[in-house]
């Protein structure tokens, strides 16, 4: 394999039990068709998000991207093709002093063979993008730009911790179409506490006059060890009652397929243009949905190879202090019944659903596939599950609550 990959327990330190990737991925043939780059500075830590982030003080952005420099060099040791997708996340990408900014994303285009055509995104909060920073993108060949907007009510901005103005969102979107990022998605929230569906149908709205091509739609979920968690537990606020959440979902299927957009994964939905229901969807993100591989830069960063995942460690410092590729942490080889797993619970969250050869095929990994098999067969009597076109897939009414029947499948 040729690169080192130094694997750590959790809780020890990297030097601890130092490793290669032919020991970490013995036996593997990666097949690299990805790269996610984790950045995790932030203005603010909001208080739903459970990703690795911190606030920034900039003081060490710049050793930030020179060890992303070096570490993108190693990692390139295990590319054997063209990468189809770049997705750069966080924290907040464009949180990047804009010389760093470009430099960063210099190096991810000169230390990584990029595929013609590929998809390159990055994430960016509204607030951020000023001239310059979407001029370095732009710059850099980044052709896709995901924003956090997740409300456009300042209420409800306030709940959830945001700080930007709403109409930064429109801002945002003008100058990264003047500097010539033409693909933007936006992300939303619902099931926010004291949101109405009123109040959720004026934000699609919003999102929508933007001229946006892409939308996920996120019901608020209460991430262990959040500050959204410690509050609810507080008694701070009611939770959004399950009945009106699932009518917001409901509202946004309705009025996303009238504007036009085709929902093909459980939270996503693209627009189809000129007939192609897949030209604005998140390629990237159907990369993990469908099992692929990806590389992993940065601190906390997840990899996959084959059925290995890894994390990078994610600890700034110690990331900062490693040199080649990053340590990581949750080293973890699944046996067969957990890839079949993964690779039917994954591939479901997709609209399209999964192959029927494919589905035999996961059915026969493991010990419980005849109990998966059985599963299925309840969902389908049910009306949760579907076989349509040689596909397994969920009906519209599935998808409503498609998180309890794969847990069944699990």
């Amino acid at each position: 394999m040729g690169m080192p990959l130094h694997v750590i327990a959790p809780g020890s330190r990297a030097s601890d039990v130092p490793a290669s990737a032919s020991e970490a991925l013995a036996g593997v043939e990666p097949r690299f068709e990805g790269l996610y780059v984790h950045v995790p500075f932030c203005f603010h830590k909001c208080h739903y998000c459970d990703f690795y982030s911190f606030v920034d003080t900039e003081d060490r952005q710049q050793a930030f991207v020179e060890r992303l420099e070096r570490e993108l060099a190693a990692l390139a040791a295990w590319v054997r093709a063209p990468l189809g997708t770049v997705f750069v996340g966080g924290g907040t990408p464009t949180l990047l002093a804009p010389p760093l900014l470009e430099r960063a994303l210099r190096a991810m285009r000169e230390r990584m063979p990029l595929a013609a055509g590929a998809e390159w995104t990055v994430e960016a909060n509204p607030e951020t993008v000023d001239d310059a920073v979407a001029g370095a993108l732009a710059a850099a060949g980044v052709n896709r730009v995901s924003l956090g907007a997740q409300s456009f009510d300042p209420r409800h901005l306030k709940t959830l911790e945001r700080w930007h103005d709403p109409d930064s969102v429109a801002r945002a979107i003008r100058r990264l179409r003047a500097a010539g990022v033409a693909r933007i998605s936006i992300d939303l929230i619902f099931g926010i506490p004291g949101q109405t569906l009123a109040e959720w149908a004026s934000d699609l709205d919003r999102a929508l006059a933007l001229g946006t091509d892409h939308l996920s739609c996120y019901g608020l979920t209460y991430e262990p060890n959040t500050a959204m968690a410690v509050r609810l537990s507080r008694g701070e606020f009611e939770p959004c009652d399950e009945g009106v959440e699932a009518t917001m979902l409901e509202e946004a299927v309705a009025r996303l397929a009238r504007a036009g957009f085709d929902r093909y994964e459980v939270s996503n939905w693209a627009r189809v243009r000129d007939g192609d229901r897949t030209a604005e969807r998140c390629r990237h993100n159907v990369l993990y949905w469908r099992n692929r591989d990806w590389l992993a830069a940065g601190p906390s960063a997840s990899g996959h190879a084959q059925g290995v995942r890894w994390k990078n460690v994610p600890r700034l410092g110690d990331w900062l202090a490693s040199e080649g590729t990053s340590p990581a942490v949750d080293v973890e080889r699944a046996d067969p019944d957990t890839r079949a797993c993964e690779r039917l619970m994954m591939g479901l969250r997709l609209v399209d659903g999964v192959p029927e050869a494919e589905v035999s095929e996961i059915l026969a990994l493991g010990a419980r596939g005849s109990a998966r098999a059985a599963a299925i067969a309840r969902a389908e009597s049910a009306g949760m599950l579907e076989r349509v076109g040689g596909r397994l897939r969920f009906t519209p009414r599935g998808m409503m609550t498609a998180n309890a029947t794969l847990a069944e499948l699990a």
